[in-house]
């Protein structure tokens, strides 16, 4: 969109100053050497060409900025009202140099802010989708029970403990996925903002391994933690001991009855590594890619209660501290849980 607005202000102030100066010259030579000759005529011809020759390049120069800006504030409007690409960068020298910089900035910032919202768009979408999606089959299942126990269609005190045990379970199992998924969700959003201090690591294993207790005692299982009492860890100890009690409950689950569940921990000069060990069936080498995505069970027959979240939720909180998780398991023989912290 052009406009000649300052254009137009240029050669009105240029005209009237260079009219001025030609009056003053020649009443400045009209005083020195008193009437007009041919060669103070002549003088007065090359002054007049001198401000023709300043007016025109001036004016060029003034033109060219003025251009630069009129088509970068084209490509602006078409980037913020018709949403069409910015060209290739251009790169100049001097202030129309750093307006254009400054310009693909802009857009580079107005991009990312687009697609950090069409993201978080996509997130809370998936988020509602999935919960919706989960809480049908515990809620299907409540009805039932209510039903049959509102119409009086199961005999017997036993089946009745039996149908109200397992909608105590099922109840539990949306209690555990909501707040897992509103964790999730918060963590992924951006919400939390962990509070990294020095910890002693042990402590910490140790608090996770009292978490999951019931569980180790219940199915006559051995944890042990293997960890220094020197050693400590950068981290948020409340939102550590929660990933490791995830990490843990997913061992115990798949470990089975007799078992022996191990935390061992590796501290160098450059990182700090926490394995978790079972001794369970494995997981085949095709499922692994997918382990840590929401509500992804390798084997829904080991505990039909789980909700397939607790991994996903571990690793946003292990790589919401700085950290990464990786498994290495072999099927029939073992899976290790890697968690590592760089120094």
């Amino acid at each position: 969109m052009r406009s000649n607005y300052e254009r137009n202000r240029y050669k009105k102030k240029f005209m009237i100053i260079s009219i001025l100066f030609l009056i003053l010259c020649a009443g400045w030579i009209r005083l020195n050497w008193g009437e007009f000759t041919w060669k103070t005529g002549g003088l007065l011809i090359l002054l007049l060409i001198f401000v023709v020759l300043v007016y025109c390049i001036s004016y060029r120069n003034l033109d060219r900025v003025y251009s630069e800006i009129e088509n970068i504030s084209e490509i602006m409007a078409e980037v913020m009202e018709e949403g069409q690409e910015a060209p290739a960068e251009e790169y100049k020298e001097g202030a129309v140099g750093i307006l254009y910089t400054n310009f693909y900035k802009m857009v580079g910032a107005l991009k990312e802010s687009k697609k950090r919202e069409q993201d978080e768009k996509i997130f809370l979408r998936d988020i509602i989708s999935d919960i919706s999606h989960q809480l049908k089959t515990p809620l299907a299942s409540l009805t039932v029970f209510i039903d049959l126990l509102l119409e009086d269609k199961v005999e017997g005190k036993e089946q009745q403990k039996q149908i109200l045990e397992e909608a105590q379970n099922q109840l539990s199992r949306m209690e555990w996925m909501v707040l897992s998924m509103l964790k999730l969700a918060r963590i992924e959003a951006g919400a939390i903002q962990f509070e990294k201090t020095e910890n002693m690591l042990k402590p910490l294993l140790m608090q996770a391994g009292e978490g999951i207790s019931f569980l180790v005692k219940e199915r006559n299982q051995r944890l042990t933690v293997d960890c220094d009492e020197e050693i400590l860890l950068s981290c948020d100890g409340d939102w550590l001991v929660e990933a490791v009690i995830n990490l843990l409950k997913n061992a115990s689950d798949y470990s089975g009855n007799d078992k022996s569940i191990r935390v061992e921990v590796e501290q160098t000069k450059v990182y700090t590594r926490i394995y978790i060990k079972d001794e369970g069936p494995g997981i085949p080498e095709k499922e692994i890619p997918n382990i840590f995505k929401r509500f992804y069970r390798v084997n829904q027959e080991v505990n039909p209660n789980s909700v397939g979240i607790g991994l996903s939720l571990t690793k946003s909180i292990i790589e919401g501290m700085g950290g990464s998780i990786r498994v290495k398991s072999e099927e029939g023989k073992y899976t290790w849980f890697v968690v590592t912290f760089v120094q």
